[in-house]
């Protein structure tokens, strides 16, 4: 079990929307980010425009990437942004569905971990065009155990995957 402790740790944290105000959600979950004990939001890439994956009869999603710099383990980071989610009525009924707001922790340090609910780095990531390519813009250094640099797998699912970097007034 990972505890928390004096030394901070650098944490990617992927958001997404795709109803109500998809922007707002980004922007507000950015804001709570802050507020967590012992955590600072260090930078965030921009808001991509992305094609829903899996379940395609949903409005497109509006991403982003961010990056905290924490004393929470992997666990309370997790379980603070499923707080964050619940408080934007975020709902589960369906996977890939249409949501109000998205948190995945991606990455926390260079750990790599699993316990029950919760894998870092996050299992699917290195697949994710709406992932790799914001990940990229802030941290083109960072590693993905297994598969890279973070710029080298965003460049490889760059062309399978629509992803549409946004102006900051064009976000819906």
């Amino acid at each position: 079990m990972i505890r928390s402790s004096d030394a901070t740790v650098w944490a990617f944290v992927g958001l997404g929307s795709n109803l109500d105000v998809p922007r707002r959600h980004l922007e507000d979950a950015l804001d709570a980010f802050d507020a967590l004990p012992d955590t600072r939001m260090l930078r965030c890439s921009s808001f991509y425009r992305t094609a829903p994956v899996g379940f395609a009869e949903q409005p497109d999603f509006i991403n982003a990437v961010a990056m905290v710099e924490t004393r929470l383990t992997p666990r309370e980071l997790l379980d603070a942004l499923l707080t964050i989610e619940h408080e934007h009525g975020r709902v589960r009924r369906e996977p890939n569905g249409p949501r109000t707001l998205d948190l995945d922790l991606l990455l926390y340090g260079s750990i790599v971990h699993h316990e029950e609910g919760l894998t870092v780095p996050h299992p699917r990531m290195h697949e994710r065009a709406f992932v790799m390519v914001p990940l990229a813009e802030i941290a083109p250094g960072a590693e993905i155990p297994g598969h890279g640099a973070a710029i080298m797998v965003a460049r490889e699912l760059g062309h399978d995957q629509r992803v549409e970097a946004l102006a900051f007034d064009a976000v819906a």
